[in-house]
């Protein structure tokens, strides 16, 4: 009658350390290499306000230690399972600002994975085209929707006979909603505020210069209200 063993038992006494130490140390180079490579290619190609030093820096972390975490679990199935059964008790809570990041976390951390794995050559095809995609992406702006929109602010004074802000408006701006009425001045002057786009070849400052020497106007205000338009 042939006994059975228990898995685990048999688990663990194989080897604790699958890879040798030039293996480990080759793998854990590799990973970091390709999350410096990962990070800078982020940093290069980020738009917008949210940049984080430390989100650049952590991305190389992933990178490194989804390595030794491959490495660790090597291919025993208990080791995968006590892992993931550790790793449930961290609970991270940091929010990520811009939906593109968490394609360069998921980069870094399969990269990490083809690394840790001793996939080489899986790991420098992925870089080449995680590098390459990202670069035409941000030379190209593929995606945006680029609009001349600005906020326009100014003091009228009620006293004019007319209101010739108006046909600057109208040859200046393709497009111009008036968002806000007040008045200013005890009654004497209203402030207006309206949501324009300029025509394509109208410098903003220009504009500007052109609206302020109108009779009656005064204290111009350009605001640059969005450059990118993201639907």
């Amino acid at each position: 009658m042939a006994l059975q063993t228990n898995p685990l038992q048999a688990d663990a006494t194989l080897d604790l350390f699958s890879y040798s130490l030039q293996e480990m140390v080759v793998n854990a180079a590799i990973a970091t290499l390709l999350g410096l490579l990962v990070s800078t290619v982020y940093r290069a190609t980020h738009k917008g306000l949210s940049y984080s030093q430390s989100f650049t820096q952590t991305l190389v972390w992933v990178s490194l230690i989804v390595s030794i975490v491959m490495m660790v679990i090597g291919a025993s199935l208990a080791r995968a399972f006590a892992l993931v059964g550790a790793l449930s008790i961290i609970r991270f809570r940091t929010v990520v600002k811009d939906t593109k990041d968490t394609s360069f976390v998921f980069a870094s951390l399969a990269l990490g994975m083809a690394a840790g794995t001793g996939n080489y050559a899986l790991a420098g095809v992925a870089i080449v085209f995680v590098v390459i995609v990202a670069l035409v992406l941000h030379a190209t702006n593929f995606g945006a929707l680029q609009k001349s929109e600005f906020v326009l602010r100014f003091l009228f004074d009620q006293s004019q006979d007319n209101t010739p802000y108006l046909e600057v408006l109208k040859s200046s701006a393709r497009r111009a909603a008036l968002l806000n009425l007040e008045p200013s001045g005890e009654g004497a002057f209203i402030r207006l505020t309206y949501d324009i786009q300029l025509q394509r070849d109208i410098e903003p400052e220009a504009f500007t210069q052109e609206l302020s020497k109108l009779a009656g106007v005064s204290e111009v205000v350009l605001i640059v209200s969005k450059n990118d338009v993201d639907y």
